[in-house]
C-alpha cells in the first residue's frame, strides 16, 4: 500500500500540476522496470512526469510518456526516452486499480519518482478524478484562505 518515502533528497521528479488538475483519492507505491542507462539518468536527476500517466496492457500497468533523457556516456546501450515502462504492483492492487479506472472513470497519475532508502526506483501513483475549472478555483480559494488564516493567527499570537 501507500508508504511515505523517507527523504526528499532521493526525489528525482515530481508532477507538480497533478494536484492542481486532479483530486487525488488514494496513492500507491509501485516499483518500475528500468534499464541501466535509465537508472543512471535518473540518478543524475533528469526526468519529466508532466504528461505521464499509467495504462493497462495485457493485464499489467505501464507508465507512459514519462521522459527520461538518454545518458550520454552509455553510447551503445541507450534507451528510448519516452518508452512505456512496466510498473510493479501486487496482482490484487492491479485488479483494484484497473477496476476503478474502468468503472468509475478515474485516472492513474504518477505524482513522483524517487529512490527509496534501499536505492530502488519507485513511482508514487495516484488514483484520481479530473477536476473541472470550478473545482480548481475552489481549491485555490481554500488554499488562500488557509494561508490568510495562518498569517492572522501568527500575528495574533505574537502580539
Amino acid at each position: 500500500m501507500a508508504k511515505k518515502h523517507a527523504q526528499s533528497g532521493n526525489m528525482v521528479a515530481q508532477n507538480r500540476k497533478a494536484r492542481h488538475n486532479y483530486s487525488i483519492d488514494k496513492t500507491y507505491e509501485a516499483g518500475i522496470v528500468l534499464k541501466g542507462s535509465e537508472v543512471k539518468s535518473l540518478r543524475g536527476g533528469h526526468c519529466s512526469l508532466g504528461e505521464a500517466y499509467a495504462t493497462e496492457n495485457g493485464g499489467e500497468l505501464y507508465l507512459v510518456n514519462a521522459h527520461i533523457p538518454e545518458y550520454a556516456p552509455a553510447k551503445t546501450f541507450q534507451h528510448e526516452p519516452k518508452a512505456p515502462r512496466k510498473l510493479l504492483l501486487n496482482r490484487r492492487e492491479i485488479a483494484h486499480l484497473l477496476g476503478a479506472v474502468h468503472r468509475k472513470g478515474m485516472a492513474l497519475i504518477p505524482l513522483s519518482l524517487y529512490f527509496n532508502e534501499r536505492g530502488i526506483a519507485k513511482v508514487e501513483l495516484a488514483l484520481a478524478h479530473g477536476k473541472q475549472k470550478a473545482d480548481k478555483r475552489a481549491s485555490i480559494k481554500d488554499r488562500e484562505w488557509q494561508r490568510d488564516k495562518a498569517r492572522v493567527l501568527k500575528v495574533h499570537n505574537q502580539g
